[in-house]
C-alpha cells in the first residue's frame, strides 16, 4: 500500500500541476500576443494625413482612419489617403454624409438635410455602399469596416447595418467594452472614445487589457487639433510608444485585419 501511495502521490501533483497550467491559460489569445489594440480616427480631417499618419508611421504601427466620403479632406488629398492605404493603413467607412439622428440629446448640430430620423433605411445603406466604391478607388480593397456615424444603430425601430453584413467584416460602435474574443460583437464593437484624457489614461487602458486578454479599440477625432473631440498631440505619442514598447505583448493592427482574425478564430 505505501508502495503504491509513493507512486501514485506523484502522478497525482503532475495531473494537477498540468490542469491548473491548462485553466490557467488565457482563452483566445490575439495572434500570440496578450491582448489586441485598434487605433481608429473619424471624420477624414487633416490632423489624420498631417498628424496622425506621419506619428503611426514613426514607431511602425498601423491605424484605421473612418473616411466621410463628401469630407472636403478626401477630396483634396485623395493621394495623401491612397498612399497612407498603400502602408497598410486601413480607410475604413464612415458613411457619405456622417448623418445622425437629430432626435436625440444634443444633436443641434444634426437637423438638416442628414437628419438620420428622417432617412429611409434604403438610402441610408444606398449611401454607405456608395462610399464603399470610393473607398476602393483610392485604396482598391474589397474588405473593410464601417463605424457608425455617432454611433447611431437604427432608423425607427430597425437597425439598418442588418443589411450590410455581406459589405462589411465589422463595425465599430461607440460604447465602451474590453471583450474578450469569443464576446465581441462584430456588428457593434466597443470603442473608448478619447477626449481629453491624458496619456496615463490611455496607458492604463491598454494594461487592463493585458490582464484581461481582451479586445481594446481607441476612437480618437482630433489628434493635436483638428475637432471639437481632441487628445493632446504628446498624449498620443506617449501611447503609441507604449504600444510599440510592449508590441511582444500587444497585438496592434487595424480593425479589418483583427475582425478577420475574431471571425477564424471562432471558425476554428
Amino acid at each position: 500500500m505505501k508502495t503504491f501511495l509513493k507512486k501514485a502521490v506523484p502522478l497525482v501533483i503532475t495531473a494537477l500541476a498540468i490542469t491548473t497550467c491548462l485553466f490557467a491559460q488565457p482563452r483566445g489569445l490575439w495572434n500570440n500576443k496578450q491582448c489586441a489594440v485598434v487605433l481608429t480616427y473619424d471624420d477624414a480631417i487633416d490632423v489624420d494625413l498631417d498628424n496622425v499618419v506621419p506619428a503611426l508611421d514613426s514607431v511602425k504601427l498601423k491605424g484605421t482612419f473612418y473616411l466621410i466620403g463628401s469630407s472636403p479632406v478626401v477630396n483634396k488629398r485623395m493621394a495623401e489617403w491612397r498612399k497612407a492605404a498603400k502602408e497598410v493603413h486601413e480607410l475604413g467607412n464612415h458613411a457619405l454624409f456622417h448623418p445622425c439622428d437629430a432626435t436625440l440629446p444634443g444633436r443641434d448640430f444634426a437637423k438638416g438635410e442628414h437628419d438620420l430620423s428622417k432617412y429611409s433605411v434604403e438610402r441610408e445603406v444606398s449611401e454607405i455602399r456608395m462610399n464603399n466604391v470610393l473607398l476602393k478607388a483610392i485604396d482598391g480593397k474589397e474588405q473593410r469596416t464601417f463605424a457608425y456615424p455617432c454611433g447611431d444603430l437604427k432608423i425607427g425601430d430597425v437597425f439598418f447595418y442588418d443589411q450590410l453584413k455581406n459589405d462589411f467584416i465589422g463595425a465599430r460602435g461607440v460604447m465602451p467594452g474590453m471583450p474578450r474574443i469569443d464576446e465581441v460583437d462584430l456588428t457593434n464593437i466597443n470603442a473608448y472614445a478619447i477626449n481629453g484624457q491624458d496619456a496615463a489614461y490611455m496607458i492604463g487602458l491598454v494594461t487592463k487589457a493585458m490582464e484581461t486578454h481582451t479586445l481594446l479599440v481607441f476612437l480618437f477625432h482630433g489628434v493635436g487639433g483638428g475637432h471639437s473631440l481632441n487628445v493632446d498631440l504628446k498624449a498620443h505619442s506617449q501611447l503609441l510608444h507604449y504600444l510599440k514598447d510592449h508590441q511582444k505583448e500587444i497585438w496592434v493592427a487595424p480593425m479589418a485585419e483583427v475582425a478577420a482574425f475574431i471571425k477564424t478564430n471562432r471558425k476554428n
